[in-house]
């Protein structure tokens, strides 16, 4: 069973300045509640237990949001309100869950999953990026079932347009499984057009298994001079680990843009 989760957190989000001049991306309020309470959401319904938060120094804000016990104990105090209160005991159920790493260097995805090593307890654990969202289904509990049938890691995969590949890593699929799961024969960090596989990306979902750190160790820095964890990835396919793609119900919403953001809260506001 997959128990544990980790969520990268130390970017500093500079395609939503001027916002994350001075607030945490991940906390930036979607619909009036922390895009981040979305994601802890998406765990906590899939079965997970435990969430691992990598941070840094400069994202100090989001441990202090959950451990602002003085700020609350002081207002319900003072106003004895049942929507502050059902706040509070909301925080103190997502703290009960939660540990911190730290990441102070930005040297990429990679690095950041490196930092949980010593955290990770079974041979597989689930991913998230908190840029990405994905509504009206649970995408990390399909993928969990996706897991359990075929006893392998698993991504999100979607269809993305052939002029945006470069933003994305991008699939070459193998064997078909099921309807909408497919082997990945290989997975490229940002292929330009020419070079690209397919149109189908990688998004923010992964389980992934416990041997990848042994590969991050080892891993030299790639594109921009940081430590991808798609060439992890990459390195595990070439060694016969089986990784499959899987085709996500749901709608995607992009947060790590501010035209995006908008989108989401719009979006996230018609449910």
């Amino acid at each position: 069973m997959i128990k544990q989760a980790i969520i990268p957190l130390a970017g500093l989000g500079t395609r939503l300045l001027p916002l994350t001049s001075v607030f945490a991306k991940e906390l930036l309020p979607i619909n009036g509640k922390p895009g981040l309470e979305y994601i802890i959401q998406e765990c906590i319904d899939a079965g997970i237990k435990e969430i691992i938060f990598i941070i840094s120094k400069k994202k100090m804000m989001i441990k202090n949001y959950f451990y602002n016990d003085k700020f609350y104990k002081d207002l319900i105090q003072k106003k004895k309100d049942p929507r502050i209160i059902n706040e509070y005991k909301k925080i103190l159920k997502f703290r009960k869950m939660i540990k911190f790493v730290y990441q102070n260097n930005p040297k990429g995805t990679g690095d950041a999953v490196l930092k949980t090593k010593k955290f990770i307890n079974d041979k597989y654990f689930l991913m998230l990026l908190p840029d990405d969202l994905i509504i009206k289904y649970n995408c990390s509990k399909s993928m969990i079932k996706v897991h359990n049938k075929f006893k392998a890691s698993v991504m999100a995969s979607m269809n993305v347009k052939k002029n945006n590949v470069s933003r994305w890593g991008i699939y070459k699929l193998g064997k078909k499984l099921s309807k909408n799961n497919y082997l990945i024969d290989d997975v490229i960090e940002k292929p330009s057009t020419i070079n690209a596989p397919s149109n189908k990306a990688v998004i923010g979902r992964y389980i992934l298994p416990k041997t990848i750190f042994k590969k991050l160790s080892n891993q030299k820095p790639g594109k921009g001079g940081e430590i991808h964890i798609t060439d992890a990835i990459q390195s595990l396919i070439y060694d016969n680990n089986k990784f499959v793609a899987h085709n996500f119900f749901g709608k995607y919403l992009d947060c790590g843009t501010m035209s995006g953001y908008i989108n989401s809260s719009n979006e996230i506001s018609k449910l």
